[in-house]
């Protein structure tokens, strides 16, 4: 129900009695097990961990699912102590390995996911949006029929002066013919290749003069209006932005870190593989910071 690594975190606090100051005076006690308490904080950092498809309950029942994972891992802490559990060395391995994760996800929150500002953001996004390539689209309609006989008919009829949209609902087979075969607003590669190829060489206001063969049927094709493809809007993409801004400051601080200390790897193998990995880290983005 809850990762091991992030529950075993409560046990040693909860085995070693450590004090935490940054809890405030008001964290209450939600259940006890025995003698041992389980306080909001703790469920709190339990509600975090929780499985992922636990995680997506409501909110009440999430806290019962955390709820009751934190009494399981309180249920054996006494018969661990009891053991001596805590005194092995498998235990302080695991005791050091967690530590250093936590100092490192610490650092990580303070130094990278709190230090992003919506500045930041905003400037990386327009920095982006400046360098995206220029990409045309087009909006177009479509009226679509089975037979080449049909497409020319509804050809002779836009030449009488039927209206394009009235005919569509009248005459197309596609989904869309209500809208009055509306397709909105494409660039290049949304469509097949003999469509996406007609239509783009169309002018504004303009149908295709013979029938568009494709594997959906015969088309004809107009040609709404052209432009620049706009960018995503910011709110569309700024969680992606984020990361490309959290992504250069956990970078930056790793190549700190890694000028300032060394770094012995004695197996050569090893230490290849962790250098190519290395070269690859700065365009990754970073884990996220535990919780």
């Amino acid at each position: 129900m809850l990762r091991y690594n992030r529950i075993a975190a409560a046990v040693i606090v909860a085995t070693l009695g450590l004090q935490f100051p940054a809890f405030a005076q008001e964290d209450a006690v939600v259940a006890k097990v025995g003698d041992l308490e389980i306080r909001q904080s703790e469920l709190d950092l339990a509600m975090s961990n929780l499985d992922p498809q636990l995680a997506q309950l409501p909110d009440e029942q999430k806290k019962v699912a955390a709820l009751s994972g934190a009494i399981d891992v309180k249920l054996l802490v006494k018969d661990a102590t009891a053991e001596g559990l805590e005194k092995t060395d498998d235990f302080k391995k695991r005791l050091a390995f967690i530590t250093d994760r936590e100092l490192h996800n610490a650092y990580f929150r303070k130094h990278v996911v709190d230090a992003v500002t919506n500045e930041e953001v905003k400037a990386r996004y327009e920095k982006e949006v400046a360098a995206l390539p220029k990409e045309d689209e087009i909006k177009a309609a479509h009226i679509l029929v089975a037979t080449e006989e049909e497409a020319k008919e509804v050809i002779k009829q836009l030449d009488a002066g039927k209206d394009f949209a009235a005919l569509a609902k009248e005459k197309s087979t596609d989904s869309n013919k209500d809208d009055g075969g509306d397709l909105g607003w494409f660039g290049k590669g949304r469509m097949v290749p003999e469509f996406e190829e007609a239509a783009f060489a169309l002018e504004k206001g303009a149908y295709t003069k013979t029938p568009v063969k494709s594997q959906f049927g015969f088309h004809v094709i107009k040609l709404e209006d052209k432009r620049v493809a706009p960018p995503p809007a910011y709110e569309q993409v700024e969680a992606q932005v984020r990361q490309l801004v959290m992504r250069d400051k956990y970078v930056a601080l790793i190549e700190k870190a890694k000028a300032e200390q060394k770094i012995d790897i004695p197996d050569e193998a090893m230490r290849k593989a962790y250098e190519d990995a290395s070269k690859q880290q700065a365009a990754e983005p970073p884990a996220p910071a535990q919780q």
